[in-house]
């Protein structure tokens, strides 16, 4: 559950909204130049294009009216970050042998969080979690789901940015499937 003291809003990743995300983001694009690509392109080209190249590619997908996520904001100031689009927008997950379709359904996946250094440990996963469940649902899915990690010991941020598993537990989700010990794919389905 999120501190209570803060005041959370979200909202669509737009052009509008652009440079909110490149202040959140920093220089590092959130993780190693990542700017939440890392789903979208495979192999050679994600590497190819850390840095500048991704944060150019996912500016290109805004410039083109595609949301791929949400910003959290509180008290004015964009503070995290979560990734929500249909399944079929990444490539990388299409092709993923433990992460692979459970089955047919068409789904939205929820495939990155990002919240800044001084708000994290205090719920912010389980609010975004839930905020992109809702957007995604405001948009026509049916079913929402999760990609997240089940470790049992601390693991660095750098390593769960799709999520724990305690944290999709918090926000209503259930486990579906486990193709791989620390690796489980959870499922909202929105009635």
């Amino acid at each position: 559950m999120p501190s209570q003291h803060l005041d959370l809003s979200f909202h669509p990743l737009t052009q509008k909204l652009w440079r909110d995300f490149e202040m959140l983001f920093g220089e590092n694009g959130a993780c190693g130049g990542c700017w939440c690509m890392n789903w979208k392109l495979r192999g050679k080209a994600y590497d190819e294009n850390k840095g500048e190249g991704n944060r150019q590619l996912q500016k290109s997908i805004v410039d083109s009216k595609i949301v791929p996520g949400l910003l959290a904001y509180s008290e004015g100031y964009p503070i995290g970050w979560v990734a929500i689009e249909p399944r079929s927008h990444y490539p990388k997950l299409a092709h993923s042998r433990v992460l692979a379709p459970i089955d047919n359904k068409e789904v939205w996946s929820l495939t990155c969080l990002f919240v800044e250094k001084k708000h994290r440990r205090k719920g912010m996963a389980v609010a975004l979690i839930q905020a992109a469940a809702q957007y995604a649902a405001s948009r026509g899915a049916r079913i929402v789901e999760g990609y997240p990690i089940d470790s049992k010991g601390e693991a660095s941020p750098v390593f769960i940015f799709t999520g724990t598993a305690s944290a999709f537990k918090q926000a209503g989700f259930k486990e579906v499937s486990r193709a791989a010990p620390t690796r489980p794919i959870f499922r909202l389905t929105i009635k």
